[in-house]
């Protein structure tokens, strides 16, 4: 009897069914799973890449072929079955009435390990795990230190919002045994008053939305977890900064507290305290601190919830939804992006940049994404965690700084910032925390590029043997070329008179508009056909309208591989932030740097590509072919 080769998902067992096998997910009976088989653990290591044969002829196996992975299986041709096989599929495939029976009682896997131990996924399943997810489990599999966690699959996405928010039967079942995993890995429990687990839940889609969706930092935390982990860290301080940052994290995203009532909060703790920076406050400071951010809580009539598996359950809850938010949608429009399940929802042990002048958190891309220069590009905050860097709220310093500050820490990024480009063989965008000394990596994917950085990277990669010419023609997408052409000032020396200040280059070209403070004031007048440049203190996932409308963006926060700079990159936008002499006033729509005041509807100038501010309208032009 002619037999096909069939990819299965990993963690799958085979069962005899007649002359051939089929496979199927761990299944759940009297509260036991059953185990991977011996052969199919040994085909998983090996990561076999199998034909699926003539199973491309049936619509939902076609739609689902990428997903199936790793392990492997031989079947009979009549008695094909992967995970998502229904009722109606198996009657078209015409099997036996054994066979049938089986095919309804299979469960479709929800949840996927990642860490040390044994990782479930890979970089080819970024459909089903998300593009964090595949490489959180890929960079597992070959070695890199990642913190343990689990990902929740983009279907899963798509069932909880076609079930009225509801999460499908069995999978928070799933997310608890997964979560097993993590605590036999970690040493410590969610929940636990002695040795609490801490985690972040962060979204991730098949293709890479930066800062469009939502996250979630040290969540577990509660008065009783807090205080077990300042003991058994024997650092007060660090717990309840922890402590804080959750609350105001989780109160943001999960419970829809506006942020800037915590951080007034903060900055009026900082004033009363009479220091500028966080690190300055106290483990005193910050118990105060947080019993203020309760009241922020009260004031609003949210209860903040103290069981930390409610606080899991309502966060995955709120990363679902993000992926329906209108910055999401905004940004999946502007970017052609179509035909995704979902997000994924990852949910991963934390690694902390906040423990002191040996810890902190940065992002760095293998190659510079502006120019493609083959040097390692990014940024590093000491004693912090990774949404100050990516969300622009505090502007951080060049990674070199790393180098003398931890100099093992950097080596070790440097030596797995070039594995990871010849594994994926492409410029790599990474996050990464370090944690009293130990480099951990969070995240990688193919980082996001101008126009002239693509085509000097693809041609660079083939000098170095890294991939082929086609392969690289496609790597320079018509996006890019368009950037080439787009706008450079006439003369630079002849503006250098009306210089009011400069910041970060954070994405290169020229932008000459009318300054506005608000990303609903960029739509409006970017509609009635006038251009506009956007000045934010910061900038937020809710401003994507706003950048989108304008010629450039200019922040006063922030750093080169913030999200407001990276999606600005990505669109050919000319973006300068990290600017410490210019101060902001979104309130009264004005800004000042260097005795200069700028109001709403002044003429600025912004060379992204030298980080100059600029009074007045500048004259520039567009570059031809020829000049390229």
């Amino acid at each position: 009897m002619q037999k096909q080769v069939l990819r299965s998902l990993p963690g799958c067992v085979s069962i005899p069914i007649g002359a051939g096998k089929v496979v199927a997910p761990p299944l759940r009976v009297q509260g036991r799973t059953c185990r991977q088989t011996a052969a199919a653990r040994s085909a998983d290591q090996q990561q076999r890449a199998l034909p699926v044969g003539p199973l491309a002829k049936h619509g939902q196996l076609k739609q689902n072929a990428s997903r199936i992975v790793s392990s492997a299986a031989t079947v009979d041709s009549a008695t094909v079955v992967k995970t998502q096989v229904g009722n109606k599929l198996a009657r078209s495939l015409r099997p036996s009435a054994r066979f049938f029976q089986f095919c309804s009682c299979l469960l479709m896997q929800r949840v996927y390990t990642f860490g040390k131990t044994m990782s479930q996924g890979d970089a080819s399943m970024k459909q089903l795990l998300g593009g964090k997810g595949a490489n959180l489990a890929e960079m597992s599999r070959i070695g890199l230190s990642v913190p343990p966690g689990l990902t929740i699959t983009t279907d899963t996405c798509a069932d909880f919002h076609t079930n009225g928010r509801k999460l499908p039967d069995g999978c928070w079942e799933e997310v608890l045994q997964g979560l097993r995993t993590v605590e036999n890995e970690m040493g410590c429990k969610l929940g636990d008053a002695k040795a609490p687990l801490l985690l972040s839940v962060r979204s991730g889609a098949a293709v890479s939305m930066p800062g469009m969706m939502d996250t979630v930092l040290n969540l577990g935390l509660n008065d009783t977890c807090a205080a077990g982990l300042a003991a058994r860290a024997g650092d007060e301080r660090f717990a309840y900064d922890a402590y804080r940052r959750f609350l105001d994290m989780y109160g943001d995203v999960v419970m829809g507290i506006p942020h800037h009532l915590f951080e007034d909060q903060l900055e009026h703790l900082k004033a009363e305290r009479r220091v500028t920076e966080d690190t300055a406050l106290t483990a005193a400071d910050l118990k105060v601190l947080v019993g203020r951010y309760k009241e922020v809580y009260k004031q609003l009539g949210k209860v903040f919830p103290e069981d930390p598996y409610e606080q899991l359950r309502l966060a995955i809850y709120a990363v679902f939804d993000s992926w329906q938010s209108e910055r999401a949608n905004v940004y999946r429009s502007v970017n052609g992006i179509t035909g995704l399940a979902g997000t994924a929802v990852n949910v991963q042990a934390m690694a902390f940049g906040n423990m002191g002048p040996t810890s902190g958190t940065g992002v760095c891309f293998t190659r510079n994404p502006s120019t493609g220069e083959r040097k390692l590009y990014g940024e590093y905050l000491i004693n912090a965690q990774g949404e100050d860097v990516v969300a622009g709220i505090r502007t951080p310093e060049p990674i070199e700084t790393l180098a003398r500050t931890l100099p093992g820490a950097y080596q070790q990024l440097l030596d797995n910032c070039a594995l990871l480009e010849k594994h994926y063989k492409d410029m790599q965008d990474i996050e990464f925390t370090v944690q009293e000394g130990k480099l951990f990596m969070l995240q990688c994917r193919s980082g996001k590029r101008t126009g002239a950085a693509a085509v000097r990277i693809a041609v660079e990669l083939v000098d170095e043997g890294l991939v082929e010419p086609d392969v690289a023609i496609m790597m320079v997408e018509p996006g890019h070329l368009d950037q080439l052409l787009h706008p450079q000032f006439a003369d630079e020396e002849a503006y250098k008179k009306d210089v009011v200040g400069k910041g970060l280059p954070a994405s290169p070209g020229a932008a000459v508009g009318q300054a506005v403070f608000s990303a609903e004031d960029a739509e409006a007048w970017r509609s009635s056909g006038l251009p506009v440049v956007l000045v934010r203190r910061e900038t937020s996932p809710e401003d994507v309208k706003g950048m989108y409308s304008a010629e450039g963006v200019l922040c006063q926060l922030g750093g080169m591989t913030s999200h407001a700079a990276v999606v600005a990159r990505g669109w050919g936008k000319p973006c300068i932030t990290g600017c410490p002499d210019l101060q902001v006033d979104e309130h009264n729509k004005l800004a000042r740097i260097n005795g200069v005041e700028i109001r709403q509807g002044d003429f600025i100038s912004l060379n992204g590509s030298t980080g100059e501010i600029i009074c007045g309208k500048q004259r520039w032009r567009r570059r031809s072919w020829l000049a390229i």
